[in-house]
């Protein structure tokens, strides 16, 4: 179907994506609008433009006075915290490279990174600084102190300018080398162009409803950022919104007490939240007039079953629009708007939307390059405009309306003595059943079949269940060759700090022997 009205977006819809502004100018432009108007809501205390723009410039002026040309790249431990998306705009507005480190990192960890990356400067809040070995990790860089509560931008004293190296390169084009979240293996970096934000930008704007042909000005109404900014849904948002003139309030972490008071304060119309935390909510029993002013809620990061979507609908009366992107694409690839939602919803349950303006899906054999008919599975390319096709590693079908459906990873299928398992198929089994809150599948080692898929499963409180009945539940809805060889229920899942459930985490949970079958 190359080429098709189904498969990407009108040519008035690319004429937008087409006339994109420059990353950098237009962050300088929203930030230079009204220095004195709120910003960022963080802890209860509003961090103006003028603030933010304060650190950003500061950062920027550090790195240019220090001799770091644009494309040189620049560590930012990337906490929730006002100060750091300053920070990370200032790099920006210098052309750096924004090469993201991860607070949530143990210190040995975080310091082990440091050193290994070979950074020329290294940007990270006073906390961030003051713990164990952090400091001493970067030595031979740059070292920045930044807040927005006390003097913008410092620098860390023995860290005043970067040493004779050898550092790492970074190319110009590049924005942000960005962490991958961990769901299927260990976390890397993904190197993202400043043109990819600058298209993504454009194209989600135009997809939600919210471009603006007038230029740059400051928004109302508030959104609220949970996401962790070291992952590509907490960066790409806040950077959206940042773009868009928009305010934001911005959580340590999704908590639901947390979500909840900004939802009641702040009355916004849309709020994004990922399936797990659309599930944290309905479990709280949360008051359905607390979304009375919200009208859409997005949903990305992870699959987002049709059941939690109908609960959810049903119960808070809100459209929930599912999303499709990758990291690769610096955000969104497809996606719901509520337009798709009135005419769509009942028919297209299960599907992530259509592609969003500027991108092209195709599905190809995982075989080989040849496209499949609409409805069949394979492998998922994505064009973007001016591109070429990229192959994901995603499993999906689109049908013949154009609306494109995930069905797993090529990079988590395990072969199981020759038969070909999609955890996502064992996922969505469980979550069937009505004692299941949510589950994880993967492979582990086998030694007479290669590989065995194994399950770790989360119940709703309340529910009585064992592991055997739900094997016995699976077995009347699966292959045998799907059926998993073990079986774990536990409190809480393992997650990634984006809320994914993390394979490795579940492996984990099966490797003592005694513990590898139930």
């Amino acid at each position: 179907m190359p080429g098709s009205d189904a498969t990407k977006s009108d040519d008035r819809a690319e004429d937008v994506v087409d006339s994109r502004p420059d990353l950098a100018d237009r962050i300088e432009a929203i930030l230079g609008i009204d220095p004195d108007a709120g910003a960022i809501e963080f802890g209860g205390t509003w961090t103006t433009w003028g603030s933010l723009a304060a650190v950003a410039h500061g950062v920027g002026n550090r790195l240019s006075s220090a001799g770091l040309a644009p494309g040189a790249p620049v560590g930012l431990v990337l906490r929730n915290d006002p100060a750091m998306i300053a920070a990370m705009l200032g790099v920006l507005l210098a052309r750096c490279c924004i090469v993201t480190l991860n607070p949530s990192h143990g210190d040995e960890g975080l310091g082990h990174d440091m050193r290994d990356l070979r950074l020329p400067a290294v940007v990270a809040c006073g906390v961030d600084w003051d713990r164990a070995g952090v400091k001493e990790a970067a030595t031979g860089a740059l070292g920045l102190r930044v807040s927005v509560t006390d003097r913008p931008v410092e620098v860390v004293t023995g860290l005043e300018s970067p040493g004779d190296g050898p550092f790492r390169q970074s190319d110009p084009a590049v924005a942000v080398e960005m962490l991958t979240s961990g769901t299927t293996g260990p976390p890397k970096r993904i190197p993202l162009a400043y043109s990819a934000f600058e298209r993504t930008i454009v194209a989600a704007s135009a997809h939600y409803g919210s471009h603006d042909e007038t230029g740059p000005r400051l928004r109302r109404g508030v959104m609220i950022v949970s996401s962790p900014l070291v992952h590509m849904s907490g960066l790409f948002r806040t950077l959206l919104y940042v773009c868009q003139g928009r305010q934001i309030a911005l959580l340590p972490r999704f908590t639901v007490d947390d979500f909840i008071d900004r939802v009641v304060r702040h009355r916004p119309k849309a709020v994004s939240l990922v399936p797990t935390a659309l599930a944290m909510v309905l479990d709280a029993d949360v008051d359905p007039g607390v979304f009375d002013s919200v009208k859409v809620v997005t949903s990305g990061t992870a699959p987002l079953s049709a059941h939690l979507q109908e609960t959810f609908e049903d119960k808070y009366g809100v459209a929930v629009l599912p999303s499709y992107g990758a990291t690769e694409f610096a955000g969104g690839v497809a996606g719901w708007n509520l337009k798709l939602h009135h005419e769509w919803a009942e028919s297209k349950r299960g599907s992530v939307g259509r592609p969003q303006p500027g991108r092209e899906i195709r599905i190809v054999a995982a075989d080989g390059d040849h496209e499949v008919p609409a409805g069949e599975q394979g492998v998922i390319e994505v064009r973007t405009a001016g591109g070429e096709w990229v192959r994901t590693t995603d499993l999906g079908r689109l049908d013949s309306d154009g609306f494109l459906f995930v069905d797993g990873r090529t990079d988590d299928v395990i072969n199981r003595g020759g038969f070909k398992v999609t955890p996502a198929d064992i996922v969505a089994a469980l979550r069937s059943h009505p004692a299941v809150r949510d589950a994880g599948v993967t492979g582990v080692p086998d030694e007479r079949l290669g590989a065995v898929p194994v399950a770790a499963v989360e119940c709703v409180e309340g529910k009585d269940v064992t592991a055997d009945d739900l094997l016995t539940y699976l077995r009347g809805r699966l292959s045998r060759y799907q059926v998993p060889a073990g079986l774990k229920i536990v409190d809480e899942l393992p997650r990634t700090p984006s809320m994914k459930v993390s394979q490795p985490g579940i492996r984990a949970l099966f490797e003592s022997p005694d513990e590898a079958a139930v």
